[in-house]
């Protein structure tokens, strides 16, 4: 298993079909600031505050440059509704074939009531306009997330 990823690591490419259509690619987003998090699955309670969470902050990640992913392995029509029922303002990425969640390490076995199995760690990944890693945050705990991921992306964007 590789090292986990850390600041000053370059991120990894990703291309991911998009719910809006399209892909989203990170080298089509060079230049940008680029918020990539990683939640379990569509719809469900956490996924669903931290989405409306980012979504909330966009206009102000919008004013620094700054560009937001969220990233599972739904599938794009999962997202599309998903989106549109919560009226989510952040682009979602499917990675249905799960490379992007292996490359970055957030493909983990998890335990629930005493059953292992594998999932998605909820965890966000801050790259710098060069593909740069500047921050990770790993077992995100929701509340509270998207206010610490805003304030560590103005500290990029500078003055």
């Amino acid at each position: 298993m590789a090292a986990a990823l850390q600041p000053g690591d370059k991120a990894p490419e990703f291309d991911l079909p998009s719910d809006e259509g399209g892909d989203i690619r990170l080298e089509a987003l060079k230049g940008k600031t680029v918020v990539l998090y990683f939640y379990p699955k569509d719809d469900t309670t956490g996924c669903t505050s931290e989405a409306k969470a980012f979504s909330a902050l966009k206009p102000e990640f919008d004013g620094i440059g700054a560009v937001v992913v969220g990233v599972s392995k739904d599938p794009v029509k999962s997202h599309a509704r998903f989106r549109a029922k919560h009226a989510l303002a952040v682009r979602l990425g499917a990675d249905a074939e799960g490379r992007t969640v292996e490359d970055y390490g957030v493909w983990v076995e998890k335990s629930l009531y005493g059953r292992k199995y594998m999932g998605i760690e909820r965890a966000t990944f801050l790259i710098d306009r060069d593909g740069i890693l500047r921050r990770v945050w790993r077992k995100v705990s929701v509340k509270g997330h998207a206010e610490a991921v805003l304030a560590a992306a103005r500290e990029l964007a500078g003055p």
